[in-house]
């Protein structure tokens, strides 16, 4: 990158509020805490964030299967009073948010903001009431399914497999959808199959976001969506973050930081710049800690959270203005959850 344009980049994203929609923060902290690590933000992702300039982290609270169904809800809340301890123990470097206003002011106090999401309702089963509960702790998104059948209905496979009929939106995950956008929280629909983001979509009254999702277009996993998908979305005002899995932006896999920016010129083209953001989804950093199976053979194709100026850079070069790039940064994100959370 020669002087000009780092100079230029270096600018944009210091001015720019960085969100990254999707990391799973809050898992890994649970695994690290429990085999003795601590201080494990600070240690080995907080100068990440820094380096590239990531003001506000949706922190994502995933059950693995192993502990599913019967430890799902206290595996969730040991993951909170993990990152409770983490934020205590590094005073000043980041804090659990529970609005913009909040994230923003952690920001101008040089922290990291965290937002808590559910990647997958299953800590709930089918009790409503735990809800608010979660709410009331900070959890303000809520990722209805990971890639299996929950109590809300079925998730997306990442490459096709033997199952019986697909299904929609059960009658709890109905209710589930409705009571979230009362309470004020986020409903992330990456991960659901094509028939339960039709029910989301004829159900939902506020915009709804895909936090780590990539184009079919480009890449035809069920994970990723398509073009009618993507239209919909941005028509009831949400936002698809592009992540950086390798199989998720090249069906061969052999996928460059360059495969991202086509999703994100693809996203652009269908929905328009105002409805595209970034969900990183970076799991490079996390090791199978149970190795009980063999882990999703996939990596990143962006270096951390500190290589974002070279997606920056590449945006730039094909023509993406600076208000265009602050907007897929984080603005489009900020824009969503301060309409829906506060």
């Amino acid at each position: 990158m020669h002087q000009q344009l780092a100079a230029r980049v270096e600018d944009l994203h210091r001015r720019a509020f960085t969100v990254d929609a999707h990391f799973d923060l809050t898992y890994e902290i649970q695994n690290r805490r429990e085999r003795g690590q601590r201080k494990i933000i600070e240690s080995s992702y907080l100068e990440g964030f820094r380096q590239g300039r990531v003001d506000l982290v949706v922190s994502a609270m995933f059950i693995a299967d192993y502990f599913l169904p019967e430890m799902g809800l206290r595996r969730a809340l040991d993951q909170i009073s993990h990152l409770l301890e983490e934020i205590e123990e590094s005073p000043g470097t980041c804090r659990l948010c529970r609005s913009t206003g909040e994230a923003l002011a952690a920001r101008q106090a040089g922290e990291t903001a965290l937002f808590l999401s559910l990647e997958g309702a299953e800590p709930l089963q089918d009790d409503i009431q735990l809800l608010r509960i979660f709410h009331e702790l900070g959890v303000r998104a809520l990722g209805l399914v990971w890639s299996r059948r929950n109590m809300v209905g079925d998730g997306a496979f990442f490459k096709p497999a033997r199952s019986g009929q697909r299904g929609g939106l059960s009658r709890f995950g109905v209710q589930l959808v409705e009571r979230a956008e009362a309470l004020g929280m986020v409903i992330d629909v990456s991960h659901l199959n094509d028939e339960g983001l039709a029910d989301v979509l004829e159900i939902a009254s506020r915009p709804l976001i895909a936090s780590h999702s990539n184009c079919r277009a480009l890449a035809g996993t069920m994970r990723n969506l398509t073009d009618a998908q993507i239209e919909a979305i941005a028509a009831g005002g949400g936002v698809i973050g592009i992540n950086a899995v390798n199989h998720f932006l090249r069906d061969d896999g052999a996928a460059t930081i360059a495969d991202m920016a086509d999703h994100l010129d693809h996203l652009v083209k269908i929905a328009g710049v105002a409805h595209a953001g970034l969900g990183l989804d970076l799991c490079d950093s996390f090791p199978n800690h149970l190795n009980l199976e063999e882990a999703l053979p996939t990596r990143d194709v962006l270096a951390g959270h500190q290589a974002l100026a070279e997606l920056t850079a590449l945006l730039l070069a094909r023509g993406y203005s600076d208000e265009a790039v602050h907007g897929i940064l984080g603005g489009n994100f900020l824009r969503v959850f301060k309409e829906i959370v506060g």
